[in-house]
């Protein structure tokens, strides 16, 4: 058996030459050459280089003869430089190999189901569905474990800054009870209390605020959270938070130190200094501006209101739209004027109908050449001032395309931001992944949004976020109105993390319930725990609540939250590798006084 290896796959250079070294790792490639056999020796740091000739040694010549791909070997040799034609530039290590004097075998290895090798151009590609099933060989890719070390990597500075500005690690528990906050529970049956259950937290949320009635001032977690609801390309059943709460902030305090902290991230992380103080903008003007509450700053093409433009046009379908209060929005993008009436039909059919679901574009083209503006409506529907209007008013010019969306506030311009981005995609605006990091504040938004399928009102953030102080009288008068103290932070269009100035008071708890449609009864059979300790002098508090998995993945430069986690689950939620979930024994089922019950084939 060999020593300990003495270095790394990746460490080996050119001041090592002459010394015998131990390494040791899976076989990525082997190439037999005829009377000489090179394997690429891979492991977490590198690729490196390895001899076998008969002429060094017959032995381990011998054993190489019998290893392939993916075995894992342990060789001893020495460090020699290549000749100057097989030098390898692509590699930290290509200017040296190892001669081989000495080779073990560890372990063999099957014929794996898709290719892993560090050398991008040897790999087949393979769906995620057979990655996911086998992960462990996934995971072998230098891209993926690049991304697990960025992500431990981040977990260290998030936990050097906290550390270093007096906030305190606290973990909270993971079985507490169901709580009502926007998604579904997962539900884990008692044992020991039948008919009762815990619920895994979708964050901690009473927690964090009992800490600060605690006294703790500054606490932080970097925790995990489960939420029953349907998968997207950035959201996972079980995720993990930066989850933070102080003593007597305000809003000011809560900007700056968390700038600071995605400073810190990204200086230790990228080694790039991020410019602060960051934008901020109110939901309303995000709304809009960018027809979204988490805006991409990269690019220009921002929203305009043209509703006074086209204010007596005599077009049936805006006038109705505008009595209604609804509005009239335009974007323009330049340089795409002279798009051909197929792209166009395309753009309106496929995008703005199907994938956006409007029910239809009003467009004007301005041919690059100067020649007569196109507009899609004929001039006896919408009158050619009208248009004229619209056209300066945006400030297109010749060669541009403006596009236009009617219809309810806040949805046409929610709508018009999606438009906004795919035009973007399209037309290539957005910076590659790096370019630019433009980070803004979201401030201000709504306290309630009516559910019109309940016919009530629900906390847009949740049910103990504070309402802004100028905006107390009209809860009960103009909910709809009233204006939390609540601010989101999103980074390139997505968004990174969310968090409020919270209510301390009782009176003011049971006065947002109330809204809420949760009478005392269900108050304080849900939340009593924290009503009662409001009555012992909770303080001011405030906090918010980052998505670790989505900074790692703007760090990262992927847009697949699967990609940041070790194990991940499918867009099923299922979790391919140990595929779960499973059933279970049925004496597990009757010690938890629980009996499945098979869907009925037939309703009636």
């Amino acid at each position: 058996m060999h020593p300990m290896r003495t270095h790394t796959c990746g460490e080996l250079r050119s001041e090592h030459v002459g010394e015998e070294v131990v390494l040791k790792g899976w076989v990525d490639t082997r190439r037999d050459l005829g009377g000489v056999i090179f394997l690429d020796l891979r492991d977490r740091y590198g690729l490196t280089q390895v001899v076998c000739s008969p002429q060094d040694e017959k032995e381990a010549y011998e054993r190489a003869d019998l290893v392939r791909n993916e075995y894992v070997i342990s060789v001893r040799g020495t460090v020699g430089e290549r000749t100057q034609e097989t030098i390898n530039p692509k590699l930290p290590t290509g200017e040296v190999e190892v001669r081989v004097r000495d080779l073990i075998v560890l372990n063999s290895s099957e014929p794996v189901p898709f290719a892993v090798s560090a050398h991008e151009e040897k790999r087949r590609a393979a769906g995620e569905d057979l990655r996911l099933r086998y992960r462990y060989l996934d995971l072998r890719r230098p891209e993926l474990q690049d991304i697990l070390v960025l992500r431990h990597k981040t977990c260290q500075a998030v936990r050097r800054y906290f550390d270093g500005n007096g906030f305190v690690e606290v973990e909270t528990p993971v079985l507490m009870k169901s709580t009502p906050e926007g998604a579904r529970d997962y539900l884990v049956p008692s044992r020991v209390h039948p008919g009762q259950f815990y619920a895994l937290p979708q964050s901690p949320q009473t927690y964090k605020q009992i800490l600060m009635i605690s006294g703790l001032d500054r606490y932080f977690q970097i925790v995990k959270c489960f939420r029953d609801e349907d998968l997207r390309a950035d959201r996972q059943p079980e995720f993990t938070q930066i989850d933070v709460e102080m003593s007597f902030p305000d809003e000011e305090q809560i900007y700056t130190t968390f700038e600071g902290l995605m400073q810190a991230i990204w200086k230790e992380v990228k080694g790039i200094d991020l410019p602060a103080p960051f934008p901020r903008l109110t939901w309303r003007e995000a709304i809009e501006r960018f027809g979204s509450d988490k805006p991409d700053l990269r690019f220009g093409m921002e929203i305009q209101d043209v509703s006074d433009v086209f204010k007596g046009s005599g077009f049936r379908v805006f006038d109705r739209i505008l009595e209604n209060d609804g509005r009239i929005v335009a974007i323009v993008a330049k340089g795409e004027g002279d798009r051909a009436r197929g792209r166009m039909d395309r753009l309106d059919k496929d995008i703005v109908r199907r994938k956006i679901g409007v029910g239809g574009l009003i467009y004007f083209k301005l041919p690059s050449d100067g020649s007569e503006m196109y507009s899609s409506v004929k001039e006896h529907v919408i009158a050619r001032e009208h248009v004229d209007a619209c056209i300066k008013a945006v400030g297109a010019k010749d060669g541009d395309l403006v596009l236009v969306l009617a219809g309810p506030d806040p949805d046409v311009f929610l709508h018009m931001g999606k438009l906004r981005l795919h035009m973007a995609n399209e037309t290539g605006l957005i910076p590659a992944h790096g370019e630019r990091w433009d980070f803004v504040w979201v401030t201000e938004f709504p306290l309630l949004e009516r559910d019109a399928d309940a016919k009530r009102f629900t906390a847009m953030h949740h049910p103990f976020t504070a309402p802004h102080p100028d905006d107390e009288a009209a809860l009960d008068v103009t909910p709809e109105k009233v204006r939390a103290r609540a601010y989101d932070m999103a980074l390139n269009g997505m968004e990174l993390g969310g968090g409020s100035i919270r209510i301390h008071s009782r009176e003011m708890q049971h006065r947002m319930f109330r809204l809420l449609g949760i009478d005392e009864e269900e108050a304080e059979r849900r939340f009593g725990f924290l009503l009662d300790a409001f009555r012992y002098g909770a303080p001011p508090h405030g906090g918010i609540a980052f998505g670790l998995d989505r900074i790692v993945m703007a760090l990262a430069g992927t847009h697949n939250i699967r990609d940041v986690i070790a194990f991940p689950k499918t867009q099923s939620a299922q979790e391919l590798m140990v595929r779960s979930p499973d059933t279970v024994d049925t004496k597990q089922l009757e010690a938890l006084h629980i009996e499945i019950v098979a869907e009925d084939e037939d309703p009636e």
